[in-house]
Formats: C-alpha cells, sequence, structure tokens
C-alpha cells in the first residue's frame, strides 16, 4: 500500500524537490500540491492523504496557525527554513521537523517514520478488530446486541441512524460520523454522506452504484475514487 501524498508550500521550488523525492520513494505517491493550506483544505478533509508536507510562511496562514484550528487525520512533516517553530509544531503532534533544505536521505527517515507508525497502527487495529467481532446500541428501550458481520450498512437519518441487519432494523439515536469512527475500517466504509457500507456485503459495483443484493447504494462522486479503490485493494484479477 502507497502513502498518498500532499504537499503544502509557497515556495515552487521548493515543491518541487519534494515532489521529486516522492517520486523517487517506492512506498509513497504524490497526491497534489498547494501553495497555501486554505487553498488545499478540500483535499484534506476528505481524510485520503496520509502524509502531509507543511511549509510554516505562507500567505493568507502559516502551517502553524492552520493545525492549530484544523483536526487534521494525516501525518504532518514540517518543511521550513526556520528551527525556532520546532517546540511549537512538536506540540501539534507533527511527525517530524525537516529544515531546508532537506536532503534526501533525511527526507527518507522522516518518511519511514510514518510508514513505520501507519504499519503498526494498522497491525494493532488489526488485533483489536479479532479480538471483538460485535457492538452493543440502545434501540426502543432495549440494549441490542448487533455483529459486525451481520450489518449490512446503516443510513443517516437526522439525529438518528437505521442499521440493517440480516434480520431486522434498528433506530438509534447516533451521528453516522460517530458510527464511522467506532466500527472497524477494514469492514466498513463510508460511500456518501449519509450511507455506511459493510464491504463483505457488497455483490458488484455498477458504476456510481453499490449492489449490496436487495439494495443498491449511490456512491458520492468525491468518495468514488476512495471506496473503489478500498472495496476492490489488491483483488482484481488481471489478465
Amino acid at each position: 500500500m502507497k502513502l498518498q501524498c500532499l504537499i503544502i508550500d509557497d515556495e515552487p521550488v521548493a515543491r518541487k524537490i519534494i515532489r521529486e523525492y516522492i517520486e523517487e520513494i517506492e512506498f509513497l505517491e504524490f497526491q497534489g500540491e498547494f501553495e497555501n493550506p486554505l487553498k488545499a483544505s478540500g483535499m484534506i478533509h476528505q481524510n485520503q492523504t496520509d502524509i502531509i508536507f507543511l511549509d510554516i510562511n505562507m500567505p493568507s496562514i502559516n502551517g502553524i496557525d492552520f493545525l492549530k484550528v484544523n483536526p487534521i487525520k494525516a501525518s504532518i512533516i514540517m518543511t521550513t527554513a526556520y528551527s525556532e517553530y520546532a517546540i511549537q509544531a512538536f506540540g501539534l503532534d507533527v511527525m517530524d521537523y525537516l529544515l531546508k533544505p532537506i536532503s534526501i536521505e533525511r527526507f527518507l527517515k522522516s518518511c519511514n517514520k510514518v510508514k513505520d507508525y501507519k504499519e503498526a497502527l494498522s497491525r494493532q487495529t488489526h488485533i483489536s478488530e479479532k479480538t471483538q467481532n460485535y457492538f452493543f446500541v440502545k434501540c426502543n428501550n432495549l440494549i441490542e446486541k448487533v455483529l459486525y458481520d451481520d450489518l449490512i450498512y446503516a443510513e443517516a437519518m437526522l439525529n438518528y441512524i437505521m442499521l440493517y441487519t440480516e434480520t431486522k432494523k434498528l433506530m438509534v439515536y447516533l451521528t453516522i460520523k460517530a458510527l464511522e469512527e467506532q466500527l472497524p475500517s477494514s469492514q466498513f466504509i463510508k460511500v456518501h454522506k449519509s450511507f455506511l457500507v459493510n464491504m463483505n456485503k457488497i455483490k458488484s459495483l455498477e458504476g456510481n452504484l453499490i449492489n449490496l443484493g436487495n439494495i443498491k447504494i449511490t456512491i458520492s462522486q468525491s468518495l468514488r475514487e476512495k471506496v473503489i479503490k478500498e472495496v476492490i485493494q489488491d483483488k482484481m484479477l488481471k489478465r
């Protein structure tokens, strides 16, 4: 699996150097580049980015202030010519702090740190998911047990969600976002702002539709690429 990389830096030469480094490293993939954080916000909040190489001194808003007001799931590697911001940056949980000019050796060391962290996190998540295969929800004054493998999909309905299982429907006072955060990402994927789907239940993909057997759910345009990539992964047979 390759780590998707985003560059945010107002210097064209700096962006070019980092982009070339990314292209040299086998486990990295260049996703895009922006001259300031505000222009990158849309892509960042789709949560499809693994690493953000973030400069500090930029027009509109600097990198430090941007991190203070934006919760970001991607790993942040600061790339700057100024050493005096290091303490502030590490206080914001950045993964590393690279001083320009950045050598390819130092760049690779930083990227390996992110790679090792994500692999360890994935192993930990996998172990956790293997030891727990169910969850509980409160529905109609009952506390209901739901097996991961029984849940087909969930649909957002204002302040509630509807859980569709193999045998019944459960209306629960919960948001789709909260459910997504608490279910294993290796099995469940958000395909639309209102729908979360069990990938094991998918029968086929037809254009922008996911076929779950008795129902078809539309994939939102903004999530289509991510959904197809996650669902198919490396399981597509090739000629």
